[in-house]
């Protein structure tokens, strides 16, 4: 989704600038689209630190905040353990939350803030509490940030994707039978019978981004293809 939203972003005509820990990945988003890419890992504070810095000194203020950069992995409350739990909540919550603190001083009034949540906040779905708390965490944040930044008229909005056809299935620490048994699941509850693509939440985050949305703020946009209208599961 990240990829996708930097494509959109940059056909826009946006000056875009893609992080992550992956360098390989950094690479292949140069090569791939018109964007620069900064190695930093979100769980890591000096790495933000480091990439405030570099965006500063390199390119001035920004416009355009999408906080993608999260992971997901499954795990039951009886025997779910506190890595598992740090390991999420390091990168999800507290990576975000600071990414958005150091970033402030180079942020432009006016600026769009964009969380990237998920239904999975709504679902209930079994196995995913720490992974669910992690979302809903950000939606919380989402409103209190938009009431904190407004009288710099800096917009903050969550964009909330359905399932993905993303790379991200395969690393949930899951069976392949069971990655298919879960889509299978949810393409049955899913009211457009299929996974979202990545570039159709692109077009959510663009939209967050650019003056067509001037005045959205606080709010949640929910991208499910209609699960959450039938969720129960």
């Amino acid at each position: 989704m990240g990829f996708a939203a930097a494509s959109e972003l940059s056909a826009k005509g946006a000056k875009v600038i893609v992080t992550g820990r992956n360098k390989e990945s950094l690479k292949q988003a140069e090569a791939e689209l018109n964007v620069i890419g900064i190695q930093a890992d979100q769980s890591d504070l000096k790495s933000i630190d480091s990439l405030v810095e570099q965006v500063s000194s390199q390119f001035g203020k920004v416009d355009v905040v999408f906080l993608n950069a999260g992971i997901a992995a499954f795990a039951p409350l009886d025997s779910a353990s506190e890595e598992h739990y740090d390991s999420i909540m390091d990168i999800n919550v507290k990576g975000t939350y600071f990414t958005i603190q150091k970033l402030l001083p180079i942020l432009n009034d006016g600026a769009s803030i964009i969380f990237n949540t998920s239904v999975n906040a709504h679902l209930a779905m079994p196995n995913s509490s720490v992974y669910a708390a992690s979302k809903a965490a950000l939606l919380s944040l989402n409103k209190v940030f938009a009431t904190e930044l407004a009288p710099r008229k800096i917009r903050v909005n969550a964009v909330s994707p359905g399932p993905v056809e993303t790379p991200i299935y395969s690393k949930l620490g899951l069976e392949k039978e069971e990655v298919e048994g879960l889509g299978a699941a949810l393409g049955e509850k899913i009211l457009l019978k299929r996974f979202a693509q990545a570039n159709e939440i692109a077009k959510t985050v663009g939209f967050l981004a650019s003056d067509d949305s001037s005045f959205t703020t606080g709010t949640e946009i929910v991208v499910d293809g209609g699960l959450t209208v039938n969720s129960v599961m």
